[in-house]
């Protein structure tokens, strides 16, 4: 049994479930759930804990989570490339909140099993025919012909791989030392040399190797602890029954966790009343984030709080605001004044992308990049305001020098996004633009 009232790894089936493919052999979707049932974890219920001790520091003001990574991963992702870059760009990150606000930074990467996306229309139409609308790797594949868009349960199992595949790669490049500060220009994706927030991060990576030159020289630091870091994995906790599958009992505590990731979280989508997602994710020891947009008031949080935390744990919930810059201050301030008030223990996160997605007259998607700042700053200071503190920000982004974001230090407009435009879902900040948001944190957080 459980050790959460009346709950157990499949009562969330009693519940509705939303976004959930509609799989035409059923029996064929059974077996796979079987075979990864069989299947290792893909994380250990010990570093689970780790992290939620690490958002405990977050949510108390002593540390900053930089939660980041792809709209959408794709199984083409799945390369040494690809991977080391996603780990560069969130290093590099993290090193400039770091030494900007002189606080622990918790790195944990949309990673390693975000293959699947909620889609509001259920078709879209390319070249005049209208297919079914793609879900994610995990459901159908990005090629627009009607068979390969049709749901696969196949696909989960592929998901579990190549999962697999990008953690071990991860946590080889980590072992190796990867993240070593002695070698912090290691980290460099090929083109950020060229962005000019470059220069101002070499100005801070050669004070950092000054100092640890200094220290080491008078036997003030271990070299080797320089070059270890803790790097964690999240996706939205979609798929129900892959996540049920993933999900296994500790046998010490007597608890269960879903070791498909560290910290799964609930999407905007999926919080209300009755849902299967809220009611499976309330029994899992893992950290939850929850995505808040701006519908979301006092009278859907509080009661979603009390289910997935009832005994207001530290650590346990990631509160991620994706409000939008212009409904900040319409919708902010009455939510942190009734979880303050209540004395409820979360992580306040910003997600400044998701609510400020706007599509250009040509009907392409992007974001702009003062309209994400602007988000970051109204919520880091209505916060404040009202008694709480921003925890940790939550990006769409890449290492790579695509043009999906308008605006940046590049002054990206609308007629150059057909540049490199490669999201298979929502445009995501390209590392010049990734590197300037972080600095832009530094500053507003900074000591």
């Amino acid at each position: 049994m459980s050790d959460r009232p009346n709950w157990a790894p499949d009562t969330w089936r009693r519940f509705e479930a939303l976004y959930q493919p509609e799989y035409e052999d059923l029996d064929s979707y059974d077996r796979v759930l079987e075979r990864i049932r069989g299947l290792p974890p893909l994380v250990m219920p010990a570093e689970v804990e780790e992290l939620k001790q690490n958002l405990v520091a977050a949510g108390r003001g002593e540390a900053f989570v930089l939660q980041g990574g792809n709209c959408a991963e794709t199984f083409a992702d799945c390369n040494s490339d690809s991977i080391a870059n996603k780990l560069r760009i969130l290093l590099q990150m993290s090193l400039i909140l770091r030494y900007g606000t002189r606080k622990p930074v918790v790195r944990i990467g949309r990673i390693a099993g975000q293959y699947a996306k909620p889609r509001t229309v259920a078709t879209e139409t390319i070249g005049g025919e209208e297919l079914p609308t793609y879900r994610g790797d995990a459901v159908n594949s990005w090629e627009p012909i009607p068979s390969a868009r049709r749901p696969d349960p196949q696909r989960l199992l592929d998901s579990y791989f190549h999962a697999a595949s990008v953690l071990n790669h991860i946590r080889a490049l980590l072992l190796a030392g990867f993240a070593d500060l002695h070698h912090p220009f290691n980290w460099n994706v090929v083109t950020s040399g060229n962005c000019e927030a470059w220069a101002e991060y070499e100005g801070i990576v050669e004070r950092i190797l000054d100092a640890i030159d200094f220290m080491e020289s008078i036997g003030g630091v271990r070299g080797e602890a320089l070059g270890k870091v803790d790097f964690y994995t999240s996706h939205e906790g979609l798929l129900l029954g892959f996540e049920e599958a993933m999900t296994r009992k500790d046998e010490e505590t007597g608890g269960f966790y879903d070791l498909s990731a560290h910290l799964p979280w609930i999407g905007a989508r999926t919080i209300g009343p009755g849902s299967a997602h809220v009611e499976f994710f309330r029994g899992v020891r893992n950290p939850i984030g929850v995505k808040v947009g701006p519908d979301a008031g006092p009278e859907i949080v509080i009661p979603l709080l009390e289910a997935l935390n009832p005994h207001n744990e530290e650590g346990r919930v990631v509160l991620i605001t994706r409000l939008g810059a212009g409904r900040v201050e319409e919708t902010l301030p009455s939510l942190v004044r009734s979880v303050v008030g209540m004395g409820m223990h979360v992580v306040w996160s910003c997600d400044p992308m998701h609510g400020n997605t706007v599509r250009t007259a040509d009907g392409v998607k992007t974001r702009d990049f003062s309209v994400i700042l602007d988000e970051l700053t109204r919520t880091h200071r209505l916060l404040g305001i009202h008694g709480a503190h921003l925890g940790g920000v939550h990006f769409e982004l890449t290492a790579q020098n695509v043009t999906e974001c308008i605006g940046g230090a590049e002054d990206l407009t609308s007629a150059d996004l057909n540049q490199k435009y490669q999201t298979y879902c929502d445009p995501r900040l390209n590392n010049s633009q990734s590197l300037q948001i972080a600095f832009q944190i530094a500053r507003m957080l900074g000591v």
